[in-house]
């Protein structure tokens, strides 16, 4: 019955982001600025997890699933009592294999309502995400050229997508000032403090989106 319910508990912390895999549409190359090339790396992913509009659309997207997580727990309670009736001893057989059977039917129920439900909110958190990673990646070309970098580099690091940097030194790291920067231009506040905190998207799967 736990693994059964093991969706449940991830509804209960919220969903690691799954954005589909796309190609970015490099803009018009910029002129390269005379003098030694100068080399930037953000971790794309964790940047628009951590912008102020993403936080905000994130936790809006929760308060709209949990009522689902709800009905998953009392689904789950359910469950549980039907298989303590199917154990009793106090019960006939044929009593015992009513109820059992009765069990095995909810959670089957259940399995359907929650992978409903993770397939509805998997497709809202890529929008969620794709949203705000459009307009962040426009923030972070912008802000490469104001500051004459050649190279940016994705420093994201998941199972999908493997960080292709082996080593930088700390200021080279450009994620905070874009992200500050988006949050500039966004003018989104920072949402307040929560316990626990929600979710990021540290670890979405995918790339940043196209651009045109």
């Amino acid at each position: 019955m736990k693994r059964t319910f093991a969706l449940a508990l991830t509804l209960a912390s919220g969903f690691a982001l799954s954005a589909a895999a796309q190609t970015i549409a490099a803009p018009a190359a910029a002129a390269a600025p005379a003098g030694p090339a100068k080399v930037a790396v953000i971790e794309f992913q964790a940047a628009v997890g951590q912008t102020n509009e993403f936080q905000r659309d994130f936790a809006d997207l929760q308060k709209k699933y949990e009522p689902k997580r709800t009905q998953l727990k009392t689904m789950a309670d359910e469950i549980e009592g039907l298989e303590k009736q199917a154990q009793s001893t106090t019960l006939s057989e044929a009593d015992r294999a009513e109820k059992a059977k009765a069990a095995e039917d909810k959670k089957k129920q259940a399995q359907r309502f929650a992978e409903d439900a993770q397939n509805d909110l998997s497709q809202e958190m890529n929008e969620v995400y794709n949203k705000v990673a459009t307009k962040v990646f426009d923030v972070l070309s912008a802000y490469t050229q104001q500051h004459g970098y050649s190279l940016v580099l994705d420093g994201t690091e998941s199972p999908q997508t493997p960080s292709i940097v082996l080593y930088h030194v700390e200021n080279t790291d450009i994620s905070k000032a874009v992200i500050d920067a988006y949050n500039l231009k966004s003018g989104v506040p920072a949402p307040p403090p929560q316990a626990p905190s929600a979710p990021t998207a540290s670890h979405p799967t995918g790339k940043p989106p196209v651009t045109h």
